[in-house]
């Protein structure tokens, strides 16, 4: 069955009914913090494989509404950055960078050592590793032909796809317990006493008034943004760097915001304008509903058995290196413990499951500002160029 970008809205918006649902419900769900899109999306995905077991019917979803969501998504990370924020990162930014670089060597070596207990070759431990889970799915869609004709793995793209797809969810479900582990046996709280800049809680959901006039403002400034950040893409194509549209447009939002207040005193400008974090919300809910629920997983069956092994050795690595390694290096403090969270999303999905984490934990234990800076720019930028040299070097190694 085809749904078009109405149908495919939809049911990611019924999606988000039944996570809220089932963690309001489930003791479990709530207690360590995972997203309800995860929630809802993968009980979703379970529910569609059924069907397909049972009658052969299959769901296919109109995703480009998927996309844009990701680009509205990250111009409005980049509004709430005021600039104070960004100095505050500056330090912890160049360390973690530091420290996913590292684990990048980390993550395809435990793919490498997996392969090679299994007999398969080694370079396909490349594919489980950061090719596909730092990586993401457009990476291991990058890569595929390379395996495929220079090293005779013709099942690279399926593979590939297949670890992004479970490090998606599984990137989704860890973080949250990861942080909940560390907060309480630290008895850590936060430094600042401000609201999130992202991530409404449900008090405020309730009692902040939006109005019409706030609503217009925002959806131009984001707009606004949007277009430039596209027009940067442009620019950078045209000297040779490729970046994702949404990087520009989370760029495109700092400028703004830190520019337009200073330029134009009188005009009235919040960066943490209710209406922001609310489209910020929505736009990560449903791209998160989206991503999840149109997962096809009765296509992964042949090699359950390989992906399976990868992922369970890859899942045991992040927990230890997230806990043991990078809540210490980043201060051992609240705000460390939120990164952890949304480090483990982005080492084994990507930047939207990391931002999903660190809402979920802000939102029941308190801001943390810097986290939704660092964790970010180091994802959505850093992390893919560090990647790149990274996989060419291993693979000329491993030849």
């Amino acid at each position: 069955m085809e749904l078009d970008g109405r149908q495919t809205v939809l049911c990611a918006l019924l999606v988000l009914f039944i996570g809220k649902k089932l963690n309001k419900k489930v003791p479990f769900l709530r207690r360590y913090n995972i997203p309800e899109p995860v929630t809802g999306g993968i009980l979703t995905s379970l529910l569609f494989s059924l069907l397909y077991f049972t009658t052969g019917v299959s769901f296919n979803f109109e995703l480009e509404v998927r996309d844009e969501l990701l680009i509205v998504f990250f111009t409005t990370v980049g509004l709430s950055a005021s600039l104070s924020s960004l100095k505050a990162g500056g330090k912890p930014l160049a360390i973690l960078l530091l420290f996913a670089v590292i684990y990048l060597f980390v993550q395809n070596l435990t793919g490498i050592a997996v392969t090679m207990m299994a007999d398969m070759p080694s370079q396909l431990g490349l594919v489980g590793g950061s090719v596909s889970l730092s990586g993401g799915h457009g990476t291991a869609i990058a890569w595929a032909p390379t395996f495929a004709q220079d090293y005779g793995i013709n099942n690279a793209m399926t593979i590939g796809l297949a670890c992004a797809t479970f490090g998606l969810v599984l990137g989704g479900i860890i973080g949250g317990p990861i942080s909940e582990f560390l907060i309480k046996r630290h008895q850590l709280q936060p430094e600042e006493a401000e609201k999130p800049d992202l991530a409404l809680s449900f008090k405020e959901e309730v009692n902040s008034a939006i109005t019409t006039e706030h609503m217009f403002k925002t959806l131009f400034t984001i707009g606004l943004c949007v277009g430039i950040g596209i027009h940067l893409n442009y620019l950078f194509v045209s000297w040779g760097i490729q970046l994702p549209a949404f990087v520009t447009c989370l760029f495109a939002g700092i400028i703004i915001t830190n520019t337009i207040p200073n330029l134009f005193p009188n005009v009235r400008w919040k960066r943490g304008e209710t209406s922001l974090r609310l489209i910020s919300d929505m736009s990560l809910g449903l791209f998160l509903a989206m991503s999840l629920m149109s997962l096809q997983l009765w296509t992964l069956i042949d090699l359950a058995g390989p992906i399976l092994l990868i992922l369970l050795a890859q899942l045991i690595t992040i927990v230890l290196f997230t806990v043991l390694v990078v809540f210490r290096v980043m201060g051992k403090s609240y705000d460390a413990a939120v990164m952890s969270s949304g480090y483990a999303g982005l080492a084994l999905g990507a930047t939207p499951t990391a931002i999903a984490n660190m809402t979920a934990v802000t939102k029941k234990f308190g801001a943390a500002p810097t986290a939704f800076i660092v964790v970010p720019l180091v994802g959505a930028f850093f992390i893919d160029i560090s990647n790149a040299v990274i996989i060419k070097t291993l693979l000329s190694l491993l030849s």
